[in-house]
């Protein structure tokens, strides 16, 4: 824009403008983010629909013309009395359990090498997981 421009169009004008510009561009925005978390939401049913049919056949693992899926099992543990955690964890002399979460696999080895022993409150949660791979 050169100096004559910048008189011809006033400020307010501009400023208008770049209102009508920002206001466009949220509404995409908006649109895009709803567009993704929509398919987001279909992805999250088909992962689920995988996983069911796998578990049902039996599978770990199938290879398809259109990628590799592979089932996997994770244990997550957590409590709910933190307190009592914290007392368990001195007591064992076992502080690397922790993370700022229990230590996932730590977790585990302890509860594996102490059978019997478990800390107060806490709780276990196997979930099934897949993994998809894109074939080339």
């Amino acid at each position: 824009m050169t100096d004559t421009e910048d008189e011809v169009v006033p400020i307010d004008r501009l400023v208008k403008i770049h209102t009508k510009i920002k206001s466009r561009i949220d509404a995409l925005t908006k649109e895009y983010d709803t567009a993704v978390e929509q398919l987001k939401a279909q992805q999250d049913e088909v992962r689920f629909a995988i996983k069911d049919k796998m578990k049902a056949l039996g599978l770990k693992s199938v290879n398809t013309s259109y990628g590799t899926v592979s089932l996997s099992t994770k244990v997550r543990y957590n409590t709910q009395d933190w307190d009592s955690f914290k007392k368990f964890i001195l007591e064992h002399q076992v502080v690397d359990l922790l993370e700022k979460r229990i230590a996932q696999t730590n977790m585990a080895t302890f509860l594996s090498e102490n059978p019997g022993v478990v800390p107060p409150g806490l709780n276990s949660h196997t979930e099934f997981e897949i993994r998809v791979t894109k074939s080339k």
